[in-house]
């Protein structure tokens, strides 16, 4: 299973002639870890296709086999790279399975993933997006493992668009790659609100699908009464900084994800609350 050079300069004479690209950056988002061989291989791989990749590691400790927590996090944070930047994201527990590799041009961005909906978040918020199943097998490695695609067949493709190759090079489109809609936090009634614990960050931070504009006047002053229900837990206390909570009392933040976060200040709200992602959340006032 190797690094096939003469196979390379057939598909890229410019690569034969040493003459590389400008410089391009690749972010990789795994579940593998960094205890392990996997991401330092897929790395080798990378670089062997294009010296001149620099490799941004996004996150290595997505949960296990976790794929909305990977969709969450390439979500929110592609968009603060540069323009054609290739975003690899391997987080894949149907490897080996009929699940098909996918390349995808969205917002001005390159992905590469597997078709388990890990992209559902970036193409239901981007228009004009381009997914096409990865089919060339000129552009893997020369042998195929039934265990780590992300090797053979996601590092090798990743590469070769960080060079330049174009997308509809590496197979044909598809429209019927899997997708999943985020839960969506609503307005019943007058004065309540139905969301829930989307995703709990390193810090404990619970984050909600409810943004403030679902709330009336959150941004005014005074604000409104809000009161905020988890579990058996209420919450009235709303705070502009995350050092600006009372120790030990929880509270409500706007986090840079753009949603309501259930915060403890220097500690743990999952933990000490007793919160898990899924649990519902509700707004009255």
């Amino acid at each position: 299973m190797g690094i096939d050079r003469s196979l390379w300069m057939t598909l890229d004479p410019a690569f034969a002639k040493e003459e590389m690209p400008a410089t391009s950056i690749v972010t990789l988002t795994t579940d593998f870890g960094e205890s392990d061989y996997y991401v330092g291989a897929m790395k080798g791989v990378i670089l062997s296709i294009n010296p001149d990749a620099l490799i941004v590691d996004l996150s290595h400790e997505i949960r296990p086999h976790d794929i909305l927590d990977a969709a969450f996090l390439i979500s929110r944070a592609y968009r603060y790279f540069p323009a054609l930047t290739v975003h690899c994201i391997v987080v894949d527990p149907g490897v080996g399975t009929a699940r098909r590799p996918l390349v995808a041009s969205a917002d001005g961005h390159y992905f590469v993933a597997p078709d388990n909906g890990v992209l559902s978040l970036i193409c239901d918020r981007t228009e004009g997006v381009r997914v096409v199943q990865a089919t060339a097998a000129h552009y893997f490695l020369s042998e195929v493992s039934q265990t780590f695609h992300g090797r053979d067949i996601f590092a090798p493709v990743t590469a070769w668009l960080s060079r330049g190759t174009q997308v509809d090079h590496f197979g044909d489109p598809v429209t019927d790659y899997v997708r999943f809609k985020m839960p969506k936090a609503r307005l019943e009634g007058s004065n309540l609100v139905r969301g829930a614990i989307i995703q709990i960050d390193h810090f404990g931070n619970c984050i909600t699908n409810i943004p403030p504009q679902l709330l009336p006047d959150f941004f005014s002053t005074p604000r409104p009464s809000f009161k905020f229900r988890v579990g058996t837990t209420s919450i009235q206390q709303i705070c502009t900084a995350y050092g600006a909570g009372e120790t030990n009392i929880p509270f409500v933040i706007l986090g840079s994800s753009d949603f309501l976060e259930i915060s403890l200040n220097r500690g743990s709200a999952a933990d000490n609350l007793k919160i898990s992602r899924g649990a519902e959340v509700e707004v009255t006032w």
